[in-house]
């Protein structure tokens, strides 16, 4: 795609190393930078540009040329991608988002600001996603649903219609949602997790490891080496 956007990417974890290459190859954006807080800050470059204090990001980046996209996954109930994001708004940067040219949203459909959709999520007529929301890759959203800010929602996820996930929650991996379901705030479902009713706010669902069957796999496929 032709570049003719700037965004730096506040983080250089692993989560920051993909969003570079999202929007390296993906995007109207050209990444040239990236930005962390000086307690953590470890290394000078990365893919070849500079990684800069973000107590003094607007000496290297002007907020008026530059948006900014806060690469942080769901540490502390997505508080601190939250925080960084709004600290960056207060400087006078506008948030960037990237949606894969993979993924099918329909026209209709509402995306708030500094929003991160991967490859192969589904998002259906009349869905609202509100601001600072990540879709991790393959999700469904059904039609009438509703993302409230700051949620991360994991990879192959199903959540149906009519649906509404409150602001800060984390949604795992195969996690499913039925028809007419609230989701209260600050909510944490484990993978695999189906919610079949409402819950209240502050609330963790979680799956149990299955316990190992009493005969080894070697055994039960008689492998001899």
């Amino acid at each position: 795609m032709i570049k003719t956007k700037k965004v730096v990417i506040l983080g250089d974890s692993a989560f920051a190393e993909v969003a570079y290459e999202c929007f390296t190859r993906d995007s109207e954006y050209e990444v040239v930078g990236f930005a962390v807080n000086s307690a953590f800050l470890q290394r000078t470059e990365l893919f070849g540009l500079p990684v800069v204090p973000l107590e003094e990001i607007e000496r290297f980046f002007d907020p008026e040329q530059v948006e900014f996209y806060a690469a942080l996954v769901y540490s502390q109930l997505n508080r601190l991608r939250t925080r960084l994001y709004e600290e960056a708004k207060a400087k006078g940067y506008r948030p960037a988002s990237y949606i894969s040219s993979r993924a099918f949203v329909w026209p209709n459909a509402v995306l708030g600001e500094h929003c991160f959709i991967f490859e192969d999520n589904t998002i259906q007529p009349f869905v609202k996603i509100g601001n600072n929301v990540v879709l991790w890759s393959g999700n469904h959203v059904g039609h009438h649903s509703v993302i409230e800010d700051n949620c991360f929602i994991a990879s192959h996820a199903v959540i149906s219609g009519f649906c509404t996930v409150g602001k800060n929650t984390f949604i795992g991996v195969n996690s499913a949602i039925a028809n007419n379901v609230v989701i209260g705030a600050d909510n944490w479902l484990g993978v695999g997790v189906n919610i079949l009713k409402n819950t209240d706010p502050d609330c963790i669902f979680k799956s149990e490891q299955p316990e190992p069957a009493k005969v080894s796999a070697r055994r039960f496929f008689k492998a001899r080496t």
